[in-house]
Parts: structure tokens; C-alpha cells; sequence
């Protein structure tokens, strides 16, 4: 069995479904006694949301490759990322490494066209959702089309995110206001709604609503099992 490289704590109630996530499923498919061989760095999030509000994008990537080298040198054989957000800067934390880092987006978009979904909608943070290095990575990779809510629904999908979903808390109404963002992008003709933030699926989940949900933290997280015991 190879070993996971976990970089998390962005943010820490996302990166405990990570490793519970992993694990059961290493339990599920070898049996006995079988749990996942890891190596995890949680580094400290408020000065990565910090640098993230002020653009400091460099700083982030500079954080995040030396925990990324850290992991390797532990002896993890390839690499997460536990959120998407932060994939912003997975092109240098990658030039930082030598072992493969196994990219969220590439996880999401191998699920969804195995699935025929060709058109999705994606929530996540404002970063996330409006910028390319996602957006485009899921188009030009995967050929799906991907839409985005309108600007005031993408402040409230972020806000609800950061405020309270990255805090541990769950709020009924927030529920709803995803669900009715969610309604409208499926008139819109999305197939299938990616959770593209690894703390939404806290909020929403299939017992919510009938539209296809693909949350991104459990298609990310067996990926790494499939990597970890060669399947």
C-alpha cells in the first residue's frame, strides 16, 4: 500500500471528512484490520484566508509548498491538496515537489464524464467559482460547461461558506438559499451541481434535493485510495 499525503487544515472540518472518508474506504475494499497509510500536515488557515482576501496569491503558494515538501520528505507518496480553493496555487506547490499531486479539478472531471454529465453547475467560493485556473481547467481537460450563479448569489453562496461553514456551523436557512441557487441553475440547464468547495457537502447532500450532487472532497478522497492500493 502506498502512502497518502494529506496537506489540510483549509479548513480542518473538511480535512476530517478526508481522512475518515479515506479510511473507510481502504477498510471497505482490503477488509481485516486494513486502514490508510498517511502522512498529514494541517497547517494554520487563518493566515492563509488572510493572504487569500488580499490577493497575496504568492504567499499562499510559498505556504503550501513547503508543507507539500515537508509531506514528501515523510515519505507520502503523492499529494493533496484537501480543498479547492487553494488549487489556485497548485502549479507551484507541484514545481515544489517530485511526487504526484493528485488535482481536485482532474478528480471531479474524470467522475463527471464517466457519468455523461457534459454540463454542470459549480458552487465554491468567489475564487473558486469566478476565476479560470478552475473554471477553464474543467473545460479544457474534460470539455464540460460549466455554470456559475449570478454575482449576487455567488456573495451569498461565499459569504455562507466563510462565515459559517468554514466555523463548524449549519444553518437551516443557508441550506435553503443553496437549494434555491442550486433550482436555478439547473433551469438553467446544468445536468448535475459540483460541490466545488470542500466544506458544502456539510450542508447539502443528496437527502436535500433530486438534482445529481457531486461533492468534491468524496470524489478527491477516492482517488486517493485508488492510488494508495493500486486499484
Amino acid at each position: 500500500m502506498k502512502t497518502i499525503g494529506l496537506l489540510g487544515g483549509m479548513s480542518w472540518e473538511s480535512t476530517l471528512d478526508y481522512y475518515k472518508l479515506i479510511n473507510q474506504q481502504v477498510s471497505k475494499t482490503l477488509g481485516g484490520f486494513h486502514s490508510a497509510k498517511i502522512v498529514m500536515i494541517s497547517v494554520d488557515f487563518a493566515l492563509l484566508e488572510e493572504n487569500m482576501s488580499k490577493g497575496n496569491w504568492s504567499t499562499c503558494a510559498q505556504i503550501l509548498a513547503a508543507a507539500g515538501q515537508k509531506i514528501e520528505k515523510a515519505g507520502a507518496d503523492c499529494l493533496l491538496i484537501c480543498t479547492n480553493t487553494l488549487h489556485k496555487v497548485a502549479p507551484e506547490v507541484e514545481k515544489a515537489i517530485t511526487i504526484p499531486l493528485l488535482h481536485i479539478a482532474d478528480a471531479a472531471g474524470k467522475t463527471l464524464v464517466e457519468q455523461d454529465i457534459s454540463v454542470i453547475g459549480l458552487l465554491g467560493t468567489r475564487f473558486t467559482m469566478e476565476e479560470d485556473f478552475y473554471r477553464q481547467r474543467l473545460a479544457e481537460k474534460f470539455g464540460l460547461e460549466v455554470f456559475v450563479p449570478p454575482a449576487e448569489e455567488r456573495k451569498i453562496i461565499d459569504d455562507i461558506i466563510f462565515k459559517e461553514l468554514c466555523m463548524g456551523k449549519i444553518d437551516a436557512n443557508s441550506r435553503q438559499e443553496y437549494l434555491r441557487i442550486m433550482e436555478a441553475l439547473k433551469y438553467r440547464g446544468a445536468e448535475a451541481i459540483l460541490l466545488g468547495c470542500t466544506e458544502i457537502a456539510m450542508l447539502v447532500d443528496k437527502q436535500h434535493t433530486d438534482i445529481p450532487l457531486f461533492d468534491t472532497t468524496a470524489i478527491h478522497a477516492a482517488t486517493a485510495v485508488k492510488f494508495g492500493i493500486g486499484v
